[in-house]
């Protein structure tokens, strides 16, 4: 009896001490596992940082002034910088100087200035991204409360012009409204707006603005 007895003890300290090892085994692999999650998580992270900014503009965007762009050139950190385009169309880039900004898309100046640069370095990798767009702007002119050019937001309507520029003014006319468009064959095109109507609702008078649109409020 007395050997059956310590039989079974030995047995169920062994049972014991394996279930204590498991237990520490887990426990110590379980923050390897978190902190494997952690630094891929990490990892994740940092990769979506290091990623250049989305542009905030399309592909067609025609780059015009005081617009600000970001422009990087792959491994060459001292040529990379954001540059507003200056009031006559250019923008400033180390060793190049000045260089024609404006009336190009994205696309077309990252292609003049790879070329620029591969005299003064090998294969160049740039990248153009207009970061902010200022150069998209309407004018609003006579009897409001403050005339003037603002930037287009679109979609922005002529009633949503109106209430920027500070509503209309007491001795305002607002029948003889009118807004002034010129076409890209540079022909201007005078378009009737009736403000009554479209304060009533009516969606087929209060159109929508375009870059360069001048509101007339007599």
């Amino acid at each position: 009896m007395k050997t059956a007895s310590k039989k079974i003890l030995i047995r169920a300290l062994l049972v014991a001490l394996a279930s204590s090892v498991l237990a520490a085994a887990q426990s110590s692999t379980q923050p390897k596992g978190a902190s494997a999650t952690t630094e891929a998580k990490s990892g994740a992270i940092t990769k979506k940082d290091a990623s250049p900014p989305a542009s905030a503009a399309g592909p067609d965007y025609i780059i015009g002034i005081d617009d600000v762009l970001a422009i990087n050139v792959w491994h060459e950190a001292e040529m990379s910088r954001t540059v507003p385009v200056r009031p006559d169309g250019k923008i400033s880039l180390p060793l190049l100087g000045e260089f024609e900004a404006n009336g190009r898309t994205p696309r077309q100046l990252q292609e003049a200035l790879s070329k620029q640069l591969s005299t003064l370095i090998n294969n160049p990798e740039v990248t153009v991204i207009v970061e902010k767009i200022n150069s998209l702007k309407f004018n609003i002119v006579g009897e409001v409360g403050r005339p003037g050019s603002y930037p287009l937001s679109k979609p922005m309507t002529v009633l949503d012009a109106v209430a920027v520029a500070g509503g209309l003014k007491d001795f305002a006319r607002p029948k003889k409204m009118y807004v002034l468009r010129r076409n890209r064959d540079g022909a201007t095109v005078r378009m009737p707006f009736n403000y009554k109507k479209a304060i009533q609702g009516s969606s087929t008078e209060n159109f929508e603005l375009e870059e360069r649109d001048t509101v007339v409020v007599p």
